[in-house]
């Protein structure tokens, strides 16, 4: 399901020191000077068995001093819009500032739930100046300290007693529903080409679907015998936004999409080549175990010669590392060329995320790549593995049961991995693999 929380609050609070504490990874730049994190900042955690998006909204940089308040205002005001929840970060080192009390006034307006985090409370003196933040007279209020870790669990808990029990395991009731593919990418990579190239001339079998995702067009696919369902994120610019603004509005729709799709078509313009922020997309939608297939987009602008795909695709999956099983297609949406080979791939991607191996299959295949490839000798003792099994999950999760479950190495959990892909058809599909004691 897609829960989101936008960590919202002025410069130089600890927003993205918390952010990275919530990833257990340290993705966003943290320094003492106001307005470090440029690019927008997302990522997934979980906590009590849910999960939920997490978005940093920091990076107001401001071309001017005078228009610093203003920036500040729009990001609250788009988390405000498009987020589920709100973590409004303060400082109880510095106290209660008129910025501080501008955003109050905006977030009182709202009918999102406002989790007040007061920050940098390490000593009990900081406790006590704490206090004041009572008088913003929000009811959800947690000290803590995102440098150390200490009050982040509270403030974890009560976030997630909000958020409904993950719809994940439900998806396996729907069968009968239609694949859903969402195109994603940056701004002008030519997502709405695509989708108009997709749908072509033929509106009459084509019908526009109220999604239930905000703004977002659901466009019924019916024509060749393929039929499914595309989530377009592209054209969802608002009016007298400026450039900032529409890459956060387009990065939490993206997120959304994601989480609704069953396999995402990332869209990159061949021109300029992969991005970080493709990359941390692309990241995402992994860790979400959604399918995804690349679509080299403008290979007609492209200059070519004999190896040019070949080398592009190398160069490109060197970026994706180490999830580099995914299929990359060349297209040119607007010479609509190869997309029909997109759709397919597309569907193939969506018929592997289903898999279902049968557990004869599964151990044939696989003892067999034990056998050849003994795991490492564990403090003396051999790791023997002796039976395996698919699990019962959305995402293609795989049961290895042996004697030392704790003490498989990752290098031999990457063998595996390689194995099942090269036995089985897996291409462009995040698998999940466990080890339990036999």
């Amino acid at each position: 399901m897609s829960y989101t929380v936008a960590i919202v609050g002025r410069p130089n609070v600890g927003k993205s020191t918390l952010f990275n504490r919530l990833l257990e990874q340290r993705k966003a730049i943290v320094d003492d000077i106001s307005g470090v994190t440029r690019d927008r900042q997302y990522g997934v955690t979980d906590w009590n068995g849910k999960t939920f998006n997490v978005i940093d909204t920091g990076g107001f940089v401001p071309d001017t001093e005078d228009i610093f308040e203003t920036e500040i205002r729009k990001q609250v005001r788009i988390a405000i819009d498009e987020a589920d929840a709100l973590i409004f970060m303060t400082d109880a080192a510095v106290g209660i500032t008129d910025l501080d009390e501008s955003m109050v006034a905006l977030l009182r307006r709202s009918d999102k739930p406002v989790f007040l985090a007061v920050n940098k409370v390490d000593n009990p003196e900081r406790m006590f100046l704490a206090s004041e933040f009572y008088s913003l007279g929000f009811e959800n209020i947690y000290f803590l300290s995102s440098m150390s870790g200490s009050g982040t669990g509270e403030l974890l808990d009560a976030i997630t007693e909000l958020i409904p029990k993950d719809k994940e395991e439900d998806e396996n009731t729907k069968e009968g529903e239609l694949p859903k593919f969402a195109i994603i990418g940056q701004p002008n990579v030519g997502k709405s080409s695509l989708l108009n190239a997709m749908i072509g001339e033929e509106r009459t079998i084509v019908s526009e679907i109220a999604g239930t995702t905000r703004d977002s067009i659901h466009t019924h696919y019916n024509l060749y015998n393929k039929e499914f369902i595309l989530i377009d994120t592209a054209g969802l610019r608002k009016k007298n936004k400026e450039k900032e603004d529409l890459e956060f509005y387009s990065v939490i729709r993206a997120i959304r999409a994601m989480d609704e799709a069953d396999v995402c078509l990332l869209l990159i313009d061949a021109t300029k080549g992969i991005t970080a922020q493709d990359v941390n997309i692309f990241s995402l939608a992994t860790r979400k175990g959604k399918g995804i297939a690349v679509l080299v987009n403008k290979w007609d602008l492209a200059e070519k010669n004999t190896n040019t795909a070949r080398d592009y695709e190398k160069q490109l999956k060197e970026k994706l590392a180490p999830f580099t099983d995914v299929p990359v297609i060349f297209i040119s949406a607007k010479e609509k060329t190869r997309i029909f080979k997109a759709i397919e791939v597309a569907l193939e991607v969506y018929d592997s995320r289903h898999i279902k191996i049968t557990t004869s299959k599964l151990n044939e295949a696989m003892l067999k790549a034990v056998e050849a490839y003994h795991a490492p000798v564990v403090r003396g003792h051999p790791l023997r593995i002796k039976y395996v099994t698919q699990l019962p999950t959305v995402v293609p999760s795989f049961a290895f049961f042996c004697n030392y479950p704790d003490d498989v190495k990752p290098a031999y959990r990457n063998y595996l991995e390689n194995q099942l892909r090269s036995n089985f058809k897996l291409s462009g599909v995040p698998i999940r693999i466990y080890f339990r004691k036999k």
